[in-house]
């Protein structure tokens, strides 16, 4: 029977946080295609949600009173994952000591999710295809076919055709799982859904262990919101978790956050150093900025140097120049940093890259200058 909800009430019920078009728009189609029947394909990096959406187009059917059984083909070994899918009768093989149903047959009525159906492989895609056409399995060992009635939603982090291209996917299967596409963004090209993600996550945790709701500053909404998270929603919700748990002082700040980010290895930096083209997309104009920061930076410093060179000409030799004259190298680094902050008004990962630091390092000359 079909249920009128609002997208607004369908993501609270089903637990999907975002006020993104991208989250939107997909929470829409997700309401619409759970009604039917109709196989359904998850694309979604890992830590996406792809579970979390398999569970809410469930739970928003009509089959929503059977079961939804979820199995991660990548995490069940290639000589079981038949047994496992289809069931076997006893004595079917070494090991087989009684009758097993399969989780074909626990989804009987219900929904089986099939995460990481990439990592199938070939042979048990061929039983898996044979299945979803006639509705019918014979486990391993028996003579008697029976019939299963599961809708199937499938997921996967990598790109079906492309392993179809490779002869890594059976293109039949695939044209028969693909009725319905649905493509979760990665959390980098939602950051408006981040601030909810993080309070979410902040009370959630602190409701399950008992414990005041931390407040977190401004700067450390900045740095996560600015981060490129390679994971993404599973990724944030360990990094809030984790800075709670080792917060003393029930204030989340970016000292907080920062030892649990992997800022060095992030990918997002083989996106910073891309060619310049003539057309000024924002993402060129913001690089022109950093190269009129570096020619500022690189200002102060021959002034800087210009400085210590008069100086350094009253004296007639290497040897005989006063070391207080000199400008020490702290105080050009200082200098350097203070212009770099002042320019991308205090945006801690830009004026990083200005300086040819790593954000880690950048902080920790902060706090050794104890720059504000």
């Amino acid at each position: 029977m079909y249920v009128k909800m609002s997208v607004e009430e369908f993501q609270n019920k089903f637990g999907i946080i975002g006020k993104s078009k991208k989250i939107k728009d997909l929470v829409d189609i997700t309401m619409q295609v759970a009604q039917s029947d109709i196989s359904v394909l998850i694309y979604g990096e890992s830590g996406t949600g792809k579970e979390i959406f398999a569970r809410a187009m469930h739970g928003f059917s009509k089959r929503t009173g059977n079961k939804l059984v979820s199995v991660n083909c990548g995490a069940i070994p290639e000589g079981i994952l038949e047994s496992e899918l289809f069931g076997h009768k006893k004595g079917s093989f070494t090991g087989a000591i009684d009758d097993r149903k399969g989780y074909f047959e626990l989804a009987d009525g219900g929904t089986l999710f099939l995460d990481e159906i990439a990592e199938m492989p070939l042979t048990t895609q061929v039983k898996l295809l044979r299945v979803l056409e006639t509705k019918e399995l014979m486990p391993i060992g028996s003579e008697t076919v029976k019939k299963v009635d599961a809708r199937i939603i499938a997921a996967s982090n990598k790109d079906l055709q492309r392993e179809v291209d490779s002869k890594k996917f059976r293109s039949d299967l695939y044209f028969r799982l693909k009725a319905v596409s649905l493509n979760i963004p990665p959390l980098r090209e939602r950051p408006e859904d981040i601030f909810l993600l993080i309070n979410f996550f902040l009370e959630s945790y602190s409701e399950k262990s008992n414990i005041p709701k931390p407040k977190i500053t401004n700067a450390a909404y900045d740095l996560l919101r600015n981060y490129f998270w390679p994971g993404n929603v599973r990724e944030l919700k360990n990094v809030v978790e984790s800075a709670i748990a080792l917060n003393t002082h029930g204030v989340l700040d970016e000292d907080s956050f920062f030892p649990l980010l992997t800022i060095e290895s992030s990918s997002h930096d083989k996106y910073r150093n891309l060619p310049v083209h003539l057309s000024k997309s924002a993402e060129e104009l913001d690089r022109e900025m950093i190269y009129r920061a570096l020619i500022d930076i690189k200002r102060d410093l021959v002034d800087l140097k210009n400085i210590a060179s008069n100086t350094n000409n009253e004296f007639s030799s290497m040897n005989d120049f006063s070391v207080q004259e000199v400008v020490p190298l702290e105080q050009v680094e200082k200098k350097a940093i203070i212009n770099a902050l002042n320019y991308t008004k205090s945006n801690k990962r830009k004026a990083a890259k200005l300086l040819n630091l790593s954000e880690r390092t950048l902080y920790r000359k902060l706090k050794e200058y104890e720059i504000q």
